[in-house]
């Protein structure tokens, strides 16, 4: 017999291994802790396993549990986006987006994708580009929405406002780390400066790595700069040296390092800014932004699994 799995119990599992707690998870969707449970319990039962286990004095995912998250995103989702979509068709107008290159490659075709099916009166204008850039063009009032590196650097301060209007919100944090590949270009008993790969302009990332390095009085030196990413990722892949990224968008080629055994010094958080202006377009930009929320607590849930 057919199994229909039931969305709303799809969507507290969702929630409540975002959340790290069912009880959260209860308080969200409004719903009480037997309520919850009860679903869950029905999903069990629709899957024919168990989709927990005891893990100390909490509960972990069964294997048959880290499939059905899986599978509850991607159907969540896709509800999320057919009843949005049949409210949506009448939308018209456009946005202009402004992408760090981290996310070009990974956000425009799923994202932009995603909302063209969903509103296909509405035409985006990206622009994938490095933060100054992507700041000085907010602040013209070129961009209706940008994604960008926090280019306060320590200050953290998400209440502040863009220079130029609109708001100004921290939609994720993830910690820089060390990125190589299978060719490893240096071990710290060899006594040579570590090999940097860095762009040809400042970054905040180079600013972090060098500092930290600086404070770990590990020698480096520059072998390899670009003004693109793509140059950076090539030159990384090959093992010229080391580059300093966040987990989000990297290519195949190359991959994050574990600092310690690797003998590096650890690197800061650094967070992640949607700038948004208002006017004409706000309700276009803020689905767009909600979208785009979505998709970066999906890469979020991702990065937990990995580690």
């Amino acid at each position: 017999m057919q199994v229909n799995l039931d969305i709303a119990a799809l969507r507290t599992l969702v929630i409540g291994m975002d959340l790290g707690s069912f009880a959260k998870a209860a308080d969200r969707v409004g719903r009480s802790t037997s309520a919850i449970s009860a679903q869950i319990k029905k999903l069990e039962d629709q899957a024919g396993a168990p989709l927990f286990r005891k893990s100390g004095r909490g509960l972990a995912l069964t294997d048959a549990g880290e499939v059905m998250l899986d599978y509850a995103r991607r159907l969540v989702g896709l509800n999320d986006e057919a009843a949005v979509a049949t409210r949506g068709l009448d939308m018209e107008g456009w946005i202009r987006l402004g992408l760090q290159e981290d996310f070009g490659e990974a956000l425009l075709p799923q994202l932009l994708g995603r909302f063209a099916r969903a509103h296909p009166k509405v035409r985006i204008e990206a622009r994938v580009a490095r933060n100054t850039e992507l700041q000085e063009r907010f602040d013209a009032g070129q961009l209706d929405l940008a994604l960008l590196w926090n280019s306060a650097g320590d200050v953290d301060d998400p209440a502040a406002q863009p220079s130029g209007g609109g708001t100004r919100e921290r939609i994720a944090r993830p910690r820089m780390c060390w990125i190589g590949s299978a060719l490893v270009p240096w071990r710290p008993e060899s006594g040579e400066p570590l090999p940097l790969i860095a762009f040809d302009r400042p970054c905040l990332f180079t600013q972090a790595a060098t500092a930290a390095l600086d404070r770990a009085r590990i020698p480096w030196r520059l072998v390899f700069t670009s003004p693109s990413l793509n140059g950076l990722w090539a030159a990384t892949a090959a093992g010229l040296g080391m580059n300093v990224r966040t987990p989000y968008g990297l290519p195949a080629s190359v991959r994050p390092l574990d600092a310690k055994a690797a003998g590096l010094p650890s690197l800061p958080a650094i967070p992640l800014m949607l700038l948004k202006r208002p006017g004409e377009t706000q309700p276009l930009a803020d689905r767009l932004a909600d979208m785009m929320r979505e998709h970066m607590d999906g890469e979020i849930e991702l990065d937990r699994h990995r580690e």
